[in-house]
């Protein structure tokens, strides 16, 4: 499965066409599902370009979304998208309008509040355990670990360059030898910037889900500047994403 991440915390000022309004996302999600993606992942925006958990926000974004194509849409619980931890549990048990999955990053502050919040509401809650940190570890003490739909094993652009296949292998092994993961949990694996290409080749060497998308990288394998969301979903199921 290839996930199109459509915008994530990019706007206008990192490429001209990062989609942010409702009407931009459901036109780059059904284009991106057109050229293959199996799934449109997307960080619901204020009108002046904010990432935002607020259902005023959220209900419009995956409205317009799923009017457009029939995939699955995960949206995330990050801290950009709210820094007060109390209030992003807040804005959880105040949403109308419910995501298909929620990413959770394991390594932030009342990662399992927040977790609990969404599975008390029963949504999906997809564990975010990034490389080089204490999120991993604390996953694999927490509780909810066996509750979670999929685990999203990120390389973060401080992993990215010449480390970042090193970081994704090490991050895997971290994952087989440590966790404990529940039987048929899935793993999406993927990089970001310099890193997105080849986590993303590493993803499918190893049969893993992956994602590409404006989110994790504006630039092409050749390094031209991405014309969309699909350009890269294209790229990315060529067969030769180098």
């Amino acid at each position: 499965m290839l996930q199109v991440c459509l915008n994530g915390a990019r706007g206008p000022g990192d490429s001209a066409v990062v989609p942010v309004s409702p009407e931009s996302l459901a036109e780059s999600a059904a284009r991106a599902v057109a050229a293959g993606a199996g799934e449109v992942r997307v960080h619901p925006r204020t009108p002046c370009g904010s990432t935002s958990l607020s259902p005023r926000v959220l209900a419009p974004v995956l409205a317009s979304v799923r009017a457009a194509v029939g995939t699955p849409v995960p949206v995330t619980t990050a801290v950009a998208a709210e820094p007060d931890p109390g209030r992003r549990v807040e804005r959880i048990r105040s949403w109308v309008v419910l995501p298909d999955l929620v990413s959770v990053d394991w390594h932030e502050p009342d990662a399992e509040e927040v977790a609990a919040a969404l599975l008390d509401r029963g949504i999906g809650v997809e564990a975010a355990l990034w490389s080089r940190t204490d999120g991993p570890a604390r996953f694999a003490r927490s509780p909810l670990a066996p509750r979670v739909r999929r685990v999203l094993a990120k390389v973060p652009y401080a992993s990215a360059g010449g480390g970042a296949g090193d970081a994704a292998r090490s991050l895997l092994s971290e994952l087989d030898g440590g966790l404990g993961l529940p039987p048929g949990v899935p793993v999406l694996l993927h990089g970001e910037d310099a890193g997105a290409w080849p986590v993303l080749r590493l993803a499918r060497r190893l049969g893993l889900a992956a994602r590409i998308g404006l989110e994790d990288t504006v630039l092409m394998p050749d390094g031209r500047r991405a014309r969309s969301n699909a350009e890269l979903v294209t790229a990315a199921l060529s067969g030769r994403p180098s």
